[in-house]
């Protein structure tokens, strides 16, 4: 059987899924799903496999987007690709959403310090360093001000995340802190996902199903309060 990877990613108003080999995509769908997740992934992925005549039976590996992110859209993501790991005993690797912001841009040589809005005024960020071979992170998720951001990243970093999140609004109005930042804004694609997730598995790093879950940087609003 040929190997084939299936990868998902449901952490923002875009979703994505992506079908590989070896971490290389040659199937891929991205959509405006506008929260409706937990609706439109399962006949995405139907269709996808149909249109290639691939069973689910057949996947040999499920690579999912982690977050931060939508809470309701990543736990429809999550969910997913757990349930298809579990059922088919085969291995699951979970990336998180900044880290996939940043990765296309593993080469550019600068710092990457991925961000996108986290309300309440504050964004989620972190940093990252390519190139790809030597790729790491540098600066963990976390949540702050843009102001704290600004201030702790690396000077010549370059900001990057999802161009629907309205990037340059989060670097308005901080003062000198923020000037001569580059910042591109770009859309999250599953074939990246792919391609780094199947580093991890290829390292030995895969995941458990059973406790894989999603990355939340603040607690929902929902739920058990502390």
């Amino acid at each position: 059987m040929t190997a084939v990877e299936l990868s998902i990613d449901s952490a923002s108003d875009w979703a994505s899924i992506a079908l590989s080999r070896e971490g290389q995509a040659f199937a891929e769908t991205t959509w405006r799903s506008r929260r409706q997740h937990s609706t439109q992934l399962m006949p995405a992925i139907e269709a996808l496999l149909a249109r290639f005549g691939i069973e689910r039976s057949e996947l040999t590996a499920v690579f999912v987007c982690v977050g931060p992110g939508s809470y309701a859209a990543l736990r429809a993501g999550v969910s997913v690709a757990k349930g298809l790991a579990f059922a088919f005993g085969v291995p699951i690797v979970g990336v998180g959403r900044l880290e996939l912001d940043a990765y296309p841009y593993a080469g550019c040589g600068r710092p990457l310090c991925a961000v996108h809005r986290a309300g309440r005024g504050e964004a989620a960020w972190a940093v990252y360093e390519g190139p790809k071979e030597r790729w790491s992170e540098v600066m963990e998720p976390r949540m702050s001000s843009v102001e704290a951001m600004l201030a702790a990243a690396p000077r010549d970093a370059l900001f990057c995340g999802e161009e629907d999140d309205d990037l340059g609004s989060l670097l308005v109005g901080v003062g000198e802190a923020g000037r001569g930042r580059a910042l591109v804004a770009g859309r999250r694609r599953a074939d990246h996902l792919a391609e780094l997730a199947w580093r991890r598995l290829a390292a030995g790093q895969a995941g458990d199903a059973r406790s894989l879950a999603p990355l939340y940087l603040r607690e929902p609003a929902i739920g058990p309060q502390s």
